[in-house]
């Protein structure tokens, strides 16, 4: 059996309304609900604010080793130290 590949190129892009309309009729006729998967919308006071920054070994070193106990991003963890110091 030959493999054809779909030309992906000429398909049109489906709406936002068309995407939502399947999914209301998927749930009318299977009952599946679709909830989104991802991260919570934040409101503007909790995003966060992306920055450079250099951080000595050491630091970073004992950030990932903590997140790798707690099952969290390193990141989360300097951010977590930094808010409890500032407080």
């Amino acid at each position: 059996m030959k493999k054809v590949e779909f030309p992906f190129a000429n398909a049109r892009r489906i709406s936002h309304q068309e995407v939502v309309s399947a999914e209301q009729a998927i749930q009318e006729q299977f009952g599946i609900n679709y909830t989104r998967i991802g991260r919570p919308i934040k409101s503007e006071a909790e995003k966060y604010q992306s920055i450079s920054i250099r951080l000595h070994p050491k630091i970073i070193a004992w950030a990932k080793s903590e997140a790798k106990k707690q099952g969290v991003g390193y990141q989360t963890i300097i951010n977590d130290v930094l808010l409890k110091l500032s407080v």
